[in-house]
């Protein structure tokens, strides 16, 4: 049975949501009106937020970009036969530890091997840049030379002297100097072309180019002391089969398994640029990439009058209120 509810508890329902969302309904010409009266304060503020963006955007030092273009390297050590003998020994391989792989695999290794923790941290150590990478404060183009936060690191004693709360130490850490290198040097991939592209930022151009240099050398070293590490070990591996067995066939498949293992010792020692040709090498850079001055006077001037009218309108709502 169907509960029927009385016409006039409905008509006054009815008028009762309608004067609801008239009090909840916001005047446009009221809105306005209240802005307009506030023009002042909104100007002032506004003016306020313009001038401190102008005066942060210009205390922003100079970053400068150096970054190579590099070409993953031709699998010039056999890449055909080894094919072939992957198709027909993969598994004998494999027991052998031997990567009879296309060259794809160790572009991508050699990419993620470059952000490691391990290879960033080696770097940092084998250069001794990490004065450069914590504590460079300012660039001087004259003298072309780096100037640090005496609150962080003291030149004359060369000393560092930061204050800092544990687990930091006075010293920065390797953690800590990963995370900062991540932030400055970035490694990109071109899906289209295949090409990669390695770039350092900095304060000072000649740092960044040297960086970036250093780590297209670095990363072509270690990729080829590891594939020539893991060459003699399948080497040996191979030999000590060899050795206990007498049939042919399977002696015969070892042996052209070592031949391969050989081909790529010899192939990594001839050749300098192991997995990554440069296409384009790191410059010097002449014009900076970073700061965005007018692009952050602008948005710091958009921030000041939206929080400008921001304050109006709620100071105004909350008197209307009262």
């Amino acid at each position: 049975m169907t509960k029927q509810i009385p016409q006039n508890y409905t008509d006054a329902n009815f008028e009762l949501n309608q004067q609801y969302n008239a009090n909840d309904e916001i005047d446009l010409r009221e809105l306005f009106a209240a802005i307009w009266q506030g023009k002042w304060i909104i100007i002032a503020i506004t003016a306020v937020f313009a001038i401190g963006s102008v005066i942060y955007a210009l205390n922003q030092p100079n970053i400068y970009k150096s970054e190579a273009l590099l070409s993953p390297a031709d699998t010039e050590n056999g890449g055909g036969s080894l094919a072939a003998l992957a198709g027909q020994f993969g598994g004998l391989a494999s027991m052998a530890g031997i990567n009879l792989g296309g060259g794809g695999d160790k572009t991508q290794m050699a990419i993620e091997v470059l952000k490691s923790r391990q290879f960033t941290s080696e770097f940092i150590q084998k250069y001794g840049i990490l004065v450069d990478l914590m504590a460079a404060e300012s660039w001087d183009m004259a003298t072309e030379s780096l100037f640090y936060n005496s609150d962080i690191y003291d030149e004359n004693t060369q000393k560092w002297v930061r204050d800092v709360s544990a687990p930091y130490q006075v010293k920065p850490s390797m953690q800590e100097a990963y995370k900062e290198f991540s932030k400055v040097m970035t490694v990109s991939t071109d899906k289209e072309t295949g090409m990669v592209n390695v770039s350092v930022e900095h304060l000072s151009p000649l740092v960044a180019q040297q960086w970036v240099n250093w780590l297209v050398e670095d990363i072509n070293l270690e990729m080829k002391q590891r594939d020539v590490a893991e060459a003699q070990r399948s080497t040996a591996f191979l030999e000590s089969q060899i050795a206990q067995t007498n049939v042919a066939d399977i002696r015969t498949i070892l042996y052209q398994l070592i031949e391969e293992q050989t081909k790529t010792i010899m192939f990594a020692e001839v050749r300098e640029e192991y997995v990554f040709k440069t296409i384009d090498p790191a410059l010097v850079p002449e014009e900076k990439s970073g700061p965005k001055r007018a692009l952050i006077c602008v948005v710091g001037t958009m921030l000041g009058g939206m929080l400008a009218i921001m304050i109006l309108l709620i100071r105004h709502f909350s008197r209307k209120e009262d």
